[in-house]
Parts: structure tokens; sequence; C-alpha cells
């Protein structure tokens, strides 16, 4: 009997959503920063262990929008809680509760969700009354199916989360092939190892104003080389000039670094090449968002 669960996996930037789903997926399909607002769009990752098949949504962080990207990427919250068979609801060991946490809940409440919450980054904390307090503040707002410290740095009771999820899992066929890892199409992987890098080498607010367009990924005949043309395009002229650093050594780092990501990810050798345009404020402009895969 084969079962399948679809779970979207939500909570507040940097709280470690995307680095969770990686680690539960034993691959890296969603990219990791520690810059909040890092995931822009809903990413799928798939996992079949034996008869079972989880279909996880990684949403982007829960925050007040500032442009209408922010509101693009609110709305694939809103939409990867509604219709899932359960919600894995990732936050941090200290602290209280925040507002936007709160706010998710009640979002939550609304869709009668099951849910089973992860206190992530346990690995940073030594003490450990501070977590027990943090779960007794959620259990007073919501009941939560199972409550599991994790780190999702050192895998500590990441198969406990997946065992707690399998219990909501529902009898069904499995909706995608055994072996398959995500639905995002490679370009767009390829697009978000380079935007991965910029967020990791560029400070403030100019890796935010990026986006990435891969406009030539082809693979050379009887070779184990893949060509791939990319555009960045940012914000302001002066964005642009922080991107291609001194005699462009900023841009070709983040070239490098994203090239071997890609070659670890596509198994062959890549041949990258990148560009960068100026898109003046996008980020508001509903036909570029549209453009860049963002809508």
């Amino acid at each position: 009997m084969t079962k399948t669960a679809f779970v979207a996996i939500v909570g507040c930037p940097n709280v470690g959503k995307s680095s969770l789903l990686n680690k539960m997926l034993g691959r890296k399909v969603a990219i990791v920063t520690q810059k909040p607002q890092t995931t822009r769009t809903k990413i799928i990752g798939v996992l079949t262990q034996g008869e079972t098949q989880f279909v996880f949504t990684d949403t982007p962080g829960y925050h007040r929008p500032k442009n209408k990207l922010g509101e693009k990427m609110m709305k694939a919250v809103g939409e990867g809680i509604s219709g899932m068979d359960a919600c894995l609801f990732v936050t941090e060991p200290d602290g209280e509760i925040r507002d936007a946490e709160k706010g998710l809940l009640a979002k939550l409440k609304r869709e009668n969700a099951p849910v089973v919450l992860a206190i992530n980054k346990t690995d940073t904390v030594k003490d450990r009354e501070a977590i027990m307090k943090k779960i007794i503040r959620f259990t007073s707002e919501y009941e939560f199916e199972a409550v599991v410290p994790v780190s999702a740095v050192t895998g500590d009771n990441v198969d406990a989360i997946i065992e707690e999820l399998g219990k909501l899992a529902y009898e069904s066929p499995h909706f995608f092939p055994d072996d398959t890892l995500t639905d995002q199409p490679e370009r767009v992987i390829a697009a978000e190892m380079i935007r991965e890098k910029m967020l990791l080498l560029l400070d403030k607010e100019v890796p935010h104003g990026t986006a990435v367009s891969i406009e030539k990924m082809r693979e050379r005949p009887q070779s184990d080389i893949m060509d791939v043309e990319a555009v960045i395009y940012c914000e302001k002229e002066s964005h642009k000039g922080i991107i291609i650093g001194h005699k462009g050594e900023t841009l070709k780092r983040i070239s490098s670094r994203a090239r071997i990501d890609m070659e670890n990810f596509f198994s062959c050798r890549i041949n990258l090449q990148c560009w960068v345009k100026v898109k003046e404020d996008w980020r508001n402009r509903e036909g570029l968002i549209r453009n860049f895969g963002l809508d």
C-alpha cells in the first residue's frame, strides 16, 4: 500500500526552513544563506521512503512585504498552506513568539491544518530549559500533532520529523517517480545557485535587488560539457558596478563558486558565462517579476 503526504514548510525568515528541507532530502535543492528572505518562491522537494512519498513545499519566510515581489512571496506562503495534508512549522529555539509567527498560526487555524512543530537550531543552544520554554509558549497557542527539537546542521532528530509526518500520510499512488528529487527545472536550479553566491558575497541590499535569468543551457554534442549563459539583473547602475567589482573580480568569484555547485549537481563540467544588466525597480514591476519566474 503506497502513501503520500503533501507537506508545507512554513515559518519566519532565516529560521532554517530550506536547510531542513535539504537535510531531509539528503541533497541540496534549495539555496541557503544567513540572510533573511533567501527563498522567493515555492520550492518542491520529493522524498520517497519505502511505500511513503513526501512532497515538501518550501515557502518563503513569512514577513510584512515592502514591494510587489514581497507581496508575491506572501501569496506563495498562503498557496503553500492551502490544500496541504500537513504543515511543518519551523522556529528557532529561544525567545518569544514573534508577531509574524502568531499571524502564521492564525492562518493555520483557519485552514484547520495538522501541524508538526520543529524547534530548529538546537545545536546553537546550551540551555535546554530555553527550548522547553519555547515549546510551552507554542503549544499554548496551537494544538500540534507533534513537537520535535531538531538541528538541520547536525541532522539530530531529522528522522523523527519524517516519522511524525509519515503518520499524517494517506493511502494513494505516488505523484512522482520514486527517484524524483525536485520539480524545479534545471534552469531555475542553475539561476538559484548563482543568486545564492551573490547573497553570500555581497552586502546589504544589493543581492536582494537581483534576479538571475538563464538565457542558454545546452550540453555540447558528444561531450561532458554544458554551456550555461546567465544574465544577472540589478536595480541600479551603482549596484551593477558592485556586482562586477574591480576588474570583474567579484563577478568572477560569484561565477566560479556557482559553477562548482552546478558541476556537483548536474554531474558534468560547466562552462558558465555571466553578464550584469540594470532593470530599475524591477521588484515593483509585474511584468519583470513574471519574466523572472517569480510570479
